[in-house]
């Protein structure tokens, strides 16, 4: 693959494209016309969240070069087949270029009025993109605040979306949901990680494996307890159809992500891969609830 798409790590790109297309699709409903009408913002919003990820998998890249030459040599600077300063250059150009599909949506006057204003949408960009310069210039080594600006980052995806058809309130949960989730998987792999992240200080570092999977298991029982609230909360209920696929693959899904914490601190490398099944269970369980 070519270096220049490797730096840009679409498969992460194409997951937050997804993420936000299935936040509004679930919070607009795939039925009763309004799709024809958000459609095309929100195929835009989609663009402008992989370009945001793929802006933050360079950036990253371009700051982790140096210990990347023992952890990943593999990726592109370790290898010399890209310069650094022409790294850096590129992941600015991708911040720039993601305000232009969001630009676009808005210029066509096709950003739908929401409970907190029509630019909404703009502003949770605008807070995405601080968080993910923060995080990479920040918060990155410092441990639970790391982990909780990636948490929140992944959420935003899906919440971005809703906002984008008019309707983020019903993406709070599913949002929130998704950021416990993350939240937790990211404890997973500082655990992971812990004894090669000698200039991190991490939460399994600075206060033990056992505190760290007590924390990992929190944020997933935190996600737990929040499965069942669309089914109650949103207005209009979600029709049978949806609620049934929603709650099966939710269902399904919360029970891997406790078997993901079951064993914790042991089985590290097992636990974050059933968190990644578990995340997709739940996408298309999200998904499920468009079906109205």
């Amino acid at each position: 693959m070519n270096p220049w798409v490797r730096l840009l790590r679409p498969g992460n790109g194409a997951i937050s494209f997804v993420g936000t297309v299935v936040g509004g699709l679930s919070a607009t409903g795939i039925y009763g016309g309004r799709l024809e009408v958000e459609a095309l913002p929100l195929l835009l919003a989609g663009v402008t969240t992989f370009l945001v990820a793929s802006a933050g998998n360079v950036l990253n890249d371009y700051l982790d070069r140096e210990g990347d030459k023992k952890n990943h040599p593999d990726r592109p600077l370790p290898k010399r087949e890209v310069e650094a300063a022409a790294v850096r250059n590129f992941a600015g150009l991708l911040f720039v270029l993601s305000a232009l599909p969001l630009g676009l949506v808005a210029g066509f006057g096709r950003l739908p009025p929401t409970p907190f204003g029509t630019g909404l949408p703009v502003a949770v960009w605008l807070m995405a993109v601080a968080l993910l310069l923060a995080y990479e210039l920040r918060w990155k080594a410092r441990g639970l605040g790391g982990n909780a600006t990636v948490a929140a980052l992944t959420g935003a995806v899906f919440f971005f979306g809703a906002t984008v058809v008019g309707a983020p309130l019903l993406a709070i949960s599913l949002a929130a949901m998704a950021s416990l989730a993350t939240l937790s998987r990211e404890i997973i792999k500082d655990m992971e990680d812990a004894e090669g992240d000698v200039d991190r200080a991490t939460l399994p570092r600075t206060r033990g494996m056992g505190v760290a999977s007590m924390a990992a298991r929190g944020a997933v029982l935190a996600a737990l307890v929040l499965s069942p609230v669309p089914l109650v909360a949103w207005r209009p209920p979600l029709p049978l159809p949806a609620a049934i696929i929603y709650l099966a693959f939710v269902a399904a899904a919360d029970l891997v992500f406790v078997l993901s914490v079951w064993h914790l601190p042991e089985r590290l490398h097992r636990e974050q891969s059933l968190s990644k099944v578990a995340m997709v269970l739940a996408l298309v369980g999200f998904l499920g609830a468009a079906i109205r």
